[in-house]
């Protein structure tokens, strides 16, 4: 490192998920992680809609609540735009191409990609190495979303008193995460591994390839379905039935009568997310399903999926390599482990 080379400031990886806002800080020594600071802020209904921010004000609030509550001093944050607001290719590009001359490349091919105004769209790019059997050529990871999309996410970040440092996509973040679980499978490195993030009000598969991704595919179904179940049902507030949902405290026939129902709803729509990657794929069967979100981390779950899938079926716990500072409550942590996925992807990102 220069003399002079500018110290890279720390970042908080911060999660706006559709209910919640999902903030976390990360420091590293000898290789290993440690957990420095997180929260985790609920979102008012309809704040964040299918993963598109549609009131800042409110998202910028629950932030800074979080970042307050979290006694995290950082300026800076990595937040990601998720996959529907995203398109993303691989596209082959001659290996002697120079920077400048590639990103000017990027951007006649991105209009190929792209189903809006070029004007509209926030482009970035990464070379991932040479084509396989060509190495004249590389190939080149293309992300594009729509410019207000990210602009929302800087917005809420500005409103919450931090600098947006990076923007992301989740499905990186993802893959970010899934280096700090991929050794707690008893499958190799080239296995293929089906995450399954189980959200609010989304369910989204991605299938993992050498901690590639290689398919995504997100689903309008998730954890609301429940919460919605139980103010139905037991004559509840949102945030009275959430908080039920979470802590207990319903009667005894709610396993019955809501829980149960919910859960064979879930085992099918991650059975039909599977199916359609069947379909259009080379694959008929994944080696390993890891359960990620909210909902992954409901009592017997993991088992129900296995059962019914017939595959081995574990829930994600990304911080469990990780130390923790004395300011982090262990037992809160473990229990919203699944839940981080994202945030822990997004907080790698001050190591880059």
């Amino acid at each position: 490192m220069g003399l002079l080379t500018p110290k890279k400031p720390p970042l908080v990886g911060v999660d706006i998920s559709s209910t919640a806002v999902k903030l976390l800080q990360l420091s590293q020594a000898g290789g290993r992680y440690r957990v420095e600071h997180y929260a985790i802020e609920p979102l008012p209904p309809n704040a964040v809609v299918e993963k598109n921010i549609v009131e800042v004000e409110a998202v910028g609030e629950a932030i800074r609540r979080a970042l307050a509550r979290s006694g995290a001093k950082v300026k800076h944050a990595s937040a990601a735009v998720a996959g529907s607001a995203v398109i993303t290719r691989i596209v082959p590009m001659a290996a002697e191409l120079s920077e400048d001359d590639l990103e000017s490349q990027i951007m006649v091919e991105a209009n190929q990609y792209i189903p809006y105004p070029i004007e509209e769209v926030s482009l970035d790019f990464e070379v991932l190495g040479p084509v396989r059997d060509n190495p004249e050529m590389n190939n080149v990871l293309l992300a594009a979303s729509r410019t207000e999309n990210v602009d929302m996410r800087v917005a809420a970040l500005d409103l919450g008193g931090l600098t947006a440092e990076i923007i992301d996509v989740e499905a990186f973040a993802m893959e970010n995460a899934f280096t700090m679980i991929s050794d707690q499978l008893n499958v190799g490195r080239d296995a293929l591994v089906a995450v399954v993030d189980i959200g609010a009000t989304m369910t989204t598969l991605s299938v993992l390839k050498n901690q590639r991704t290689i398919y995504s595919r997100e689903q309008v179904f998730g954890g609301k379905q429940l919460t919605d179940e139980i103010m139905r049902r037991y004559g509840l507030s949102y945030e009275e039935a959430g908080r039920a949902k979470r802590k207990g405290g319903l009667p005894e026939s709610y396993e019955a009568e809501a829980l149960q129902p919910f859960k064979e709803s879930l085992v099918q729509q991650i059975s039909r997310l599977l199916q359609f990657f069947y379909a259009g794929s080379e694959y008929s069967k994944v080696d390993q399903v890891v359960l990620a979100g909210g909902c992954a981390s409901i009592d017997g779950i993991n088992t129900m999926l296995e059962e019914q899938l017939g595959l081995p079926c574990v829930v994600a716990n990304p911080l469990a390599r990780m130390s923790l500072s004395n300011r982090v409550q262990a037992q809160s942590l473990t229990q919203d482990a699944p839940a981080l996925m994202i945030a822990v992807g997004l907080a790698m990102r001050s190591f880059d």
